[in-house]
C-alpha cells in the first residue's frame, strides 16, 4: 500500500477553517448588527481584522494556495483564533516555522540509561514510547498491567494499536473515548512535526481505515496534549484500577515520552500489588 506523507499546505488550510468555524462571535465581542450569519463561527474578514492581515490573505491560506506565512503572521492568527498552546505549536509546525527537535527520532535508538531508568521505576508501572507511540521499553509491572501485552508481536507494540485493535484491550479503559482523544491529539501533533515520516503516516492511515471511531475523532483536528491525568482501568484479573499518570520528556531525547502510572487510591494500590508483586 502506498502511504502519503502530510500535505502540510492542505492541512494548514483545513486547520485554519476548523478553528475559525468553532469561534463564537458574541463571546469575542464582535458587533451584533452585522449581517446574518449563514455558517458557524467567524467570517474570514473578521479573522483578518483581528489578526491585522488582509481578507484576501486569509482566503488564500484557507484555499491552500501555497503561502508561507511568517512567524509574526502565524502568531497573530493564533491570537485571532484563540488557539491554545498545543494548537499554536501545531499551526507553527504545519507552516514549518517551529524549531525542529534535537533528536533523530525513533530510529535513533534508546539510550541504555533510559531503558535502565524504566526498570528502576519498579514497582511503579512505566514504559518508554516514541512520538509514534511505539513502545520502546517497559518494566514487568507495565507488562502485567496491559492485558495480553507480551503475546503481541513486536511490530504491533504500539500504544494506539493496542487500544484500538488488540481484542484483549477493547474494554480495558473505562473512558475509552477520552483515552482515544488524548492519543489522537498527540499523534496529530506528531504528524505535523514529522511530515516526512511515512511510517507514522502509514499507522494513521491504517487506524483510520480499520476503526470508525479513530476516523471520526481524527477528523476533529484536536491537538491539545495532556502531560498528566487520571485513567480508570478494567483489568481482567484484578478488576477496577484507577491510576494517575505523568508523561515526562527526557531533556536529551525530547522525542521520547516516559509514561509512569501511580495508584490513585488505596483500593487501586492493593489491586496493583496483587497484580505486580509476585
Amino acid at each position: 500500500m502506498t502511504t502519503r506523507t502530510v500535505d502540510t499546505t492542505v492541512e494548514l488550510a483545513a486547520f485554519l477553517r476548523s478553528r475559525r468555524e468553532r469561534l463564537d462571535p458574541e463571546r469575542l465581542g464582535l458587533p451584533s448588527h452585522r449581517r446574518a450569519r449563514r455558517t458557524p463561527g467567524l467570517r474570514r474578514e473578521e479573522v483578518a481584522e483581528l489578526a491585522g492581515v488582509s481578507t484576501d490573505y486569509v482566503v488564500r491560506l484557507e484555499q491552500g494556495r501555497g503561502l508561507r506565512p511568517s512567524a509574526e503572521v502565524l502568531a497573530a492568527l493564533a491570537r485571532a483564533l484563540c488557539l491554545d498552546p498545543g494548537e499554536r505549536d501545531y499551526l507553527f509546525d504545519l507552516a514549518g516555522r517551529r524549531r525542529p527537535g534535537t533528536t533523530g527520532g525513533p530510529d535513533a535508538g534508546v539510550a541504555p540509561s533510559l531503558a535502565r531508568l524504566v526498570g528502576d521505576l519498579s514497582p511503579l508501572p512505566a514504559m518508554l514510547l516514541d512520538y509514534r507511540y511505539d513502545l520502546l521499553a517497559w518494566n514487568p509491572e507495565m507488562a502485567r498491567l496491559l492485558p495480553g501485552f507480551e503475546a503481541v508481536p513486536p511490530a504491533r507494540r504500539n500504544a494506539m494499536w493496542l487500544c484500538l485493535l488488540h481484542p484483549e484491550m477493547r474494554g480495558f479503559y473505562a473512558d475509552r473515548e477520552q483515552v482515544l482523544r488524548d492519543g489522537i491529539a498527540h499523534l496529530r501533533a506528531a504528524w505535523a512535526a514529522h511530515p516526512q515520516d511515512r511510517e507514522l503516516s502509514g499507522l494513521i492511515a491504517e487506524f483510520a481505515a480499520q476503526d470508525e471511531e479513530f476516523a471520526r475523532l481524527w477528523a476533529e483536528r484536536e491537538v491539545s496534549v495532556n502531560g498528566r491525568g487520571r485513567k480508570s482501568l478494567r483489568h481482567p484479573v484484578v478488576g477496577a484500577i484507577t491510576v494517575d499518570f505523568d508523561v515526562l520528556l527526557p531533556l536529551q531525547d525530547p522525542e521520547l515520552r516516559l509514561l509512569v502510572y501511580r495508584a490513585a487510591d488505596e483500593e487501586s494500590r492493593e489491586a496493583l500489588d496483587r497484580l505486580c508483586v509476585r
